[in-house]
């Protein structure tokens, strides 16, 4: 990787660990920046959906089934734009489930950054399957 795309992929990185900041979430706050041709085009945080509280946990502090994750989020709203994430980078702050790399492999994201690893890989390990590029960026190297 060049040394201007890895620029690119520290300061959009970055941004997505500020857009988490907007998350209500408790346990975890993620954020997701979806990029083409160095636009965005869409972002996302982990949270409830539109017409929800803004509550995530239950009274025991566990996630609410319905919480839809931030590549979730950042996806579904370029369905409801004018524009498409065929061939996009996703950059997100933790790694993604299977369920969300299912949605990033159908919506044509072809590059994948994250910073956090999370407990389970089968995400991931989907991606690149699919021949999505996955690449890991820590926070240190953020910073």
């Amino acid at each position: 990787m060049d040394k201007k795309q890895h620029e690119l992929d520290v300061r959009y990185m970055r941004m997505a660990h500020i857009w988490a900041e907007n998350s209500y979430c408790q346990r975890r706050k993620v954020g997701a920046l979806i990029v083409k041709d160095k636009m965005i085009i869409s972002d996302g945080y982990n949270g409830t959906p539109a017409g929800f509280e803004n509550i995530c946990e239950d009274e025991d502090g566990l996630t609410k089934p319905y919480v839809l994750h931030a590549e979730a989020n950042a996806i579904t709203k370029i369905a409801r734009s004018n524009n498409n994430s065929d061939g996009a980078t996703l950059y997100v702050t933790a790694s993604p489930c299977i369920e969300c790399a299912k949605l990033i492999v159908q919506a044509g994201i072809k590059r994948v950054i994250y910073s956090e690893k999370y407990r389970l890989t089968d995400g991931i390990d989907l991606l690149e399957r699919a021949g999505v590029q996955v690449v890991h960026l820590p926070l240190e190297t953020n910073e």
